[in-house]
């Protein structure tokens, strides 16, 4: 049993883009997902397929890598609220990540959101992680 499945996600997703793996598995659930969909949107891995068929449920990520100097899209991934340390924000404290380059990811009553979205829906709400 993991006391943290979200710094377990993100390790894992660092680990394999470290060592420049080209798919990374990892145990499925409901935030993991949602976690999974924004980097996609905003880029940071270039795939990702959800297994919900087999058991136990997997989510199977492509990692990005720029072409030419085989650099990862993602270079930092940071866990921010941990289960034994909660990170709220309200909307006018709301994290920059490297100066708007990077993304925070928030935990808001209208579901998991980056700063950006939080910030013109106008709501706070748990730091999750930052990405850049």
């Amino acid at each position: 049993m993991l006391t943290d499945p979200i710094a377990d996600y993100l390790t894992r997703l660092r680990n394999a883009a470290l060592a420049k793996h080209r798919m990374v598995e990892i145990p499925s659930s409901k935030m993991k997902k949602e976690i999974t969909k924004i980097l996609f949107d905003k880029g940071y891995i270039l795939n990702y397929k959800f297994e919900d068929d087999t058991f136990p449920r997997t989510i199977k990520i492509a990692l990005k890598y720029h072409p030419q100097t085989k650099e990862s899209a993602i270079t930092s991934l940071k866990r921010i609220s941990t289960p034994g340390l909660r990170k709220y924000a309200s909307v006018d404290e709301l994290p920059r990540v490297a100066n708007g380059l990077g993304v925070a990811i928030i935990s808001t009553s209208r579901g998991l959101m980056t700063d950006k979205e939080a910030r013109v829906l106008k709501v706070g709400g748990e730091v999750i992680c930052f990405v850049s």
